[in-house]
């Protein structure tokens, strides 16, 4: 095992680190005849010289990072850049802030044919989340990234690996996460990225649905024509060659200077995790309170110190859990009809983003209300406990005239 050495860069839109590529300039090997009418039997002369497979996993390890004291805690001088954008976008297109992007070095790990590359990209988010990037070079014959798909596909080495990276620079940077935790929940996600020559027409990727569907759904049987539409509805381009074509479990990216739409995609898996993460904070934060209010309380102690202990933890579930998705929500703005936002749109929507922000809210709002339940419950036996002392003083003072040796005014 190769010692593990950090290289803390700043990171920003456009700042995935490049992945070292042979110095060729090769071209498509594209049939003569029309591309709108190419067959299947000829899809295998697609050929490529140069591309990309970016393997992501996402993990929460904290309610939060300071991201600052990471940068002092690895090395020093590092800065963080503003948004690097290669297609135009606005000037409050940035992260707020910028992640932090870590670079551990790494024995490589053989998948198939394929081998990733000597280092691993960490990037590090403010409200908690890491993302670990492994760089695979591909080339050659479209149809052969069939096999790499499905090699990738829940990857016991590759997860293994990645929740090893994690936990070992948890271990130098934990002074600067708050409520630090081991990584349970992962998100994965794979991207290929491939340099399209820049003669293309648009639409030229529908000739090849059926092997990017494929590719996109790891599948190395025959798919119907239903699974190849739904696996090809989510289409963005900017120029008439490139293609950003985004599914549920990968994506494909044709494009030559794509690193801005790469750290986009990251960062809607990363938010993927932390939503479903959560959902199942949220889950046991209910359960819990509806534990504290339907507890019994047979003894004296429960009228005081019980449940204003429980009170005060519904209530830290129910800030944590707010000010989670608040963060997670509000560190990346992408409005309008830009090129990045409809790439952010289109992957929340093969997410299911806004049906789990639908979830969440619902489940804050069912959290507050057991919350007031529980706080209504609590004054209700202060009260109880006051109107029965003042009972207890009532009957002193009526008993004590009737008690020899004590005075009758």
């Amino acid at each position: 095992m190769n010692p593990v050495k950090y290289f803390v860069t700043s990171f920003a839109i456009g700042g995935m680190r490049p992945t070292p590529n042979p110095a060729r300039t090769g071209k498509f090997d594209v049939s003569q005849a029309s591309i709108q009418t190419v067959q299947p039997a000829h899809q295998e002369s697609f050929r490529f010289d140069r591309g990309t497979c970016h393997a992501l996993f996402a993990y929460d390890v904290g309610r939060a990072i300071d991201l600052d004291a990471v940068q002092r805690l690895i090395t020093t001088g590092s800065q963080r850049e503003r948004i690097r954008r290669q297609k135009r976008a606005p000037r409050y297109f940035a992260f707020e802030p910028e992640p932090l992007r870590v670079t551990q070095s790494a024995d490589p790990i053989q998948i198939g044919s394929h081998a990733t590359q000597p280092f691993v990209d960490l990037i590090l988010y403010d409200f908690g989340a890491v993302s670990v990037t492994y760089h695979i070079p591909i080339s050659g014959d479209l149809s052969t990234l069939v096999d790499l798909a499905h090699n990738l596909y829940e990857n016991e080495r590759l997860l293994a690996d990645s929740h090893r990276a994690v936990e070992q620079l948890l271990s130098l940077i934990r002074p600067a996460v708050a409520k630090s935790s081991i990584p349970e929940f992962v998100e994965d996600y794979v991207i290929y990225r491939i340099d399209p020559p820049p003669d293309l027409p648009s639409g030229w990727h529908s000739a090849y649905a059926s092997i990017l569907a494929g590719i996109l759904r790891a599948e190395r049987d025959p798919i119907s024509r239903e699974q190849i539409d739904d696996a090809m509805s989510c289409c963005v381009s900017f120029g008439p060659g490139d293609v950003a074509v985004i599914d549920w479990n990968a994506a494909f990216v044709f494009d030559d200077d794509a690193d801005d739409v790469l750290a986009v995609l990251d960062y809607a898996n990363v938010e993927l995790l932390e939503v479903r993460f959560l959902d199942h904070q949220l889950d046991a934060s209910m359960d819990e309170a509806y534990r504290s209010l339907s507890q019994p309380r047979r003894r004296l102690r429960h009228l005081f110190a019980a449940p204003a202990l429980r009170l005060r933890r519904v209530a830290e579930l129910q800030v944590d859990s707010a000010m989670l998705f608040e963060g997670v929500n509000n560190t990346l703005k992408l409005l309008g009809d830009q090129y990045l936002a409809r790439i952010y749109r289109t992957a929340s929507q093969r997410f299911h983003l806004p049906d789990w922000d639908a979830s969440i809210l619902r489940k804050l709002h069912t959290l507050d209300s057991l919350y007031q339940k529980l706080s209504d419950q609590v004054s209700a036996f202060r009260m109880e406990a006051l109107e029965w002392i003042i009972i207890i003083l009532i009957v002193i003072s009526i008993a004590l005239p009737f008690i020899p040796g004590m005075p009758s005014h």
